[in-house]
């Protein structure tokens, strides 16, 4: 999953960044209102972290134009000023949640994950077919046969999930599991899909659910 950090306390966004890439996220930050305007508007995100008090362009200002031009990812805003009328206004202009600093990592975190999947089914944990996976957790099953996963399988793993039916071509699949920095030259997202299918679509299970969709990408399906 893609997460974008807009927050010019570089301090701050590297302590966010470090611990969403332990949890294996794939972050970008902008330390300016503008470019991370800029940023949310010509990528497609999972979720935004945005920062009230921003150079160049405030936070507030940053979300209502991102909300008024369409962009549905959601929003949580950190703000070092805890009054209810910040928190009113930011709520009224789209913000999904609001989290005053200085907070802890584990509760950014739990918002996150509450934020995320609202849009999925309602519950936490991710299936399809007989395929399951807890981000809570972070335990994959097949079945009743639990699925040991790299950090990086089971990023890819939780967007195939939460995007079930979907052909997935690899440049998204690049975008929302490694960060901007990912050169989409390689054939990583080829070899972590073999890594991902020699553990969930093995010989003991008749129905596979990861399809190739030849010169496009990928597809989480059953047969």
């Amino acid at each position: 999953m893609r997460i974008l950090i807009i927050e010019d306390e570089k301090k701050v966004a590297s302590f966010i960044k470090r611990g969403l890439e332990q949890e294996s996220y794939a972050v970008d930050v902008c330390d300016d209102g503008v470019e991370g305007q800029h940023y949310a508007e010509v990528n497609e995100y999972d979720a935004i972290i945005l920062d009230i008090m921003l150079p160049k362009k405030g936070g507030l200002e940053v979300l209502k134009d991102l909300k008024s031009g369409g962009v549905k990812a959601p929003v949580l805003l950190l703000t070092a000023r805890d009054t209810v009328e910040d928190r009113v206004k930011g709520l009224n202009i789209g913000a999904d949640d609001y989290l005053t600093k200085p907070f802890a990592f584990e509760e950014l975190l739990a918002r996150l994950r509450v934020l995320m999947r609202r849009g999925v089914s309602g519950t936490p944990v991710l299936k399809f077919a007989d395929l399951s996976l807890d981000p809570a957790t972070r335990r994959a099953k097949r079945g009743e046969v639990d699925v040991e996963l790299t950090v990086k399988e089971y990023a890819l793993l939780e967007y195939l999930l939460r995007n079930p039916n979907r052909v997935l071509t690899r440049t998204l699949i690049a975008e929302h599991v490694w960060d901007q920095t990912f050169d989409s030259e390689t054939n990583v997202v080829d070899v972590y899909i073999n890594h991902l299918r020699s553990k969930i679509d093995t010989k003991d299970f008749s129905k596979k659910l990861i399809h190739t969709v030849r010169g496009v990408g990928y597809v989480l399906k059953e047969e």
